[in-house]
């Protein structure tokens, strides 16, 4: 096959996909002079901003103005994007008007990016003028752009204001778009209107006969968020009686649902019968009932759940890892009942999943140990096998309780 200019980038990105952004910046490099055009380096622009790696992005962005490359509006929207994702929306209007200085064409993209950094800086007025502006430089709005104005208008408390482009949304749908539909239901549970949510509901179901396993998961989350378990339930029987394959997924938002209001016989029922239909609990469904048993304080039925959800992982492979929060209400727990034997299996299972438990983890340990008037002859070395440093206090601990 002889590869055209444009075959080129698309095969670039397909590697930075597969393979990683290193392999992607071989091939960059390996191509001859002729072959590197402004397509090629935007597909490694593109590759460095997906990556948030934002000083080889800003240096590439250079190199492609140093060499008077042809640009338009796609490096720039990859650029704004990045700034955007790193906490720099401040960047973005110094970008909107070195473009216009260009005189290169802002497209959908590029102002539904612009608002976007402006809501990050709570300058909501600002949005209202730059979709203002684009209207009057003719740029049609996609349902997409008017989702983004939604959602900015809900994040800064503007309901009437968010209702009024869900409409817009709406009308923009001719195509009946499924993430349009449930972009609508999502907003409208965010604006806390559950007629507009069932509304809408309706007509995706008209839609889309064999709904996704994934629209009822989202309407149903959205029910129990507006706190309406009845018709959570009835939807989700209705899911039920019609799947053909059982997903934990959907069946975790209704246990969660169960445990946060105490109701933990209907969530262990839930469990079991989605068991038995063939749907496995997964890490997510034992991080909801670690959850509830630690805000019970049943430590015991708190570690197994957490040794389940590491046994089992992640659905995309990676590990399931504990967050910092139960780490420290865990280790709080052996600390105050003086429990060296129970911190040490805790942190056996823990291992499994944590490269390195890190210097609060240890201090804990080390308190513990003292607490219980325990000492250890492997306390120092693990410290130094982990390469963890002590704070000075517990330093002195790890002195008394440290034997040869």
């Amino acid at each position: 096959m002889i590869k055209t200019v444009s075959d080129n980038a698309i095969h670039l990105d397909l590697l930075a996909k597969a393979r990683g952004t290193t392999a992607a910046e071989n091939y960059f490099v390996n191509l001859p002079e002729s072959a590197k055009n402004h397509l090629c380096y935007g597909a490694l622009l593109n590759c460095y901003c997906k990556e948030l790696m934002t000083e080889k992005a800003e240096g590439l962005m250079d190199k492609m103005k140093e060499l008077s490359l042809p640009l338009s509006s796609m490096p720039y929207n990859s650029l704004m994007t990045l700034y955007t994702k790193v906490g720099q929306p401040e960047k973005v209007p110094s970008i909107i008007r070195e473009m216009k200085a260009s005189n290169i064409t802002l497209d959908s993209y590029t102002y539904n990016v612009w608002m976007r950094a402006l809501a990050a800086v709570n300058d909501i007025s600002g949005v209202e003028r730059v979709h203002d502006e684009m209207k009057r430089d003719g740029v049609t709005g996609d349902w997409t752009t008017f989702s983004n104005l939604a959602s900015i208008f809900v994040d800064a408390g503007f309901v009437d204001k968010a209702e009024v482009a869900l409409k817009e949304l709406e009308k923009r749908n001719a195509f009946k778009d499924l993430s349009a539909y449930q972009f609508l239901i999502t907003l409208y549970g965010r604006t806390g209107n559950l007629y507009e949510v069932y509304r809408v509901w309706r007509s995706l179901r008209l839609a889309f006969p064999k709904t996704a396993n994934i629209s009822y998961l989202n309407m149903i989350q959205v029910l129990v968020n507006l706190k309406d378990l009845p018709g959570a339930e009835k939807c989700f029987r209705e899911w039920e009686s019609g799947s053909h394959k059982y997903d934990i997924r959907v069946a975790n938002v209704l246990i969660g649902a169960y445990a946060k209001l105490d109701m933990l016989e209907k969530a262990e029922e839930l469990k079991e019968r989605a068991r038995r239909s063939g749907a496995k609990p997964n890490a997510k469904t034992w991080e909801i009932f670690l959850d509830y048993h630690l805000q019970k304080g049943d430590f015991k039925l708190a570690v197994d759940c957490l040794d389940k959800a590491i046994s089992i992982g992640r659905g995309n492979g990676e590990k399931w890892i504990p967050s910092s929060k139960i780490m420290v209400i865990m280790m709080r727990h052996f600390e105050q009942e003086k429990d060296v034997d129970g911190a040490e299996e805790f942190l056996e299972i823990v291992k499994k999943s944590m490269d390195s438990l890190g210097e609060e983890v240890f201090e804990s340990l080390i308190r513990t140990y003292a607490a219980a008037g325990r000492t250890s002859s492997a306390m120092q070395r693990r410290l130094k096998m982990e390469n963890v440093e002590v704070s000075e206090d517990t330093q002195k601990l790890l002195e008394a309780i440290s034997v040869e």
